[in-house]
């Protein structure tokens, strides 16, 4: 099964194989599979054409993939153009949401950078 451009897994539960597109978590598979009348368990190359074309008609109600992508790059842009304190975190490359940088936060700082040339002077006496 193809959906916006992304092959669905035919192995894995359909509530899982949706969630391989950008937007789309549990929780929000849960609600397209309800709305569409599909069970949970059922595997993608199991469902008839009628089934797909009913997940994609409910998919298509969502913003997804690069539409998706896009706005959050907008959203992020807008930030840092009025220089919001979030904005700045973001052009730091520091954590946004409160989280402490002392110990942590390694993700978004990179690897351990050490202060200071690394060697110690001799002195001679």
């Amino acid at each position: 099964m193809r959906i916006l451009g992304i092959n669905l897994n035919d192995n894995q539960r359909i509530e899982m194989a949706l969630t391989a597109v950008f937007g789309i978590g549990r929780s929000r598979a849960h609600t397209i599979l309800d709305k569409a009348g599909i069970e949970y368990g059922v595997k993608p190359k199991d469902l008839s054409v009628d089934e797909e074309n009913k997940v994609r008609a409910e998919i298509e109600a969502f913003k997804l993939e690069a539409d998706l992508k896009r706005e959050i790059g907008t959203n992020i842009k807008r930030l840092k153009d009025i220089k919001s304190y979030r904005g700045t975190r973001h052009a730091k490359r520091l954590p946004v949401r409160g989280q402490r940088t002392k110990s942590n936060a390694r993700t978004l700082k990179g690897v351990k950078k050490t202060m200071g040339s690394g060697k110690k002077k001799e002195t001679k006496k």
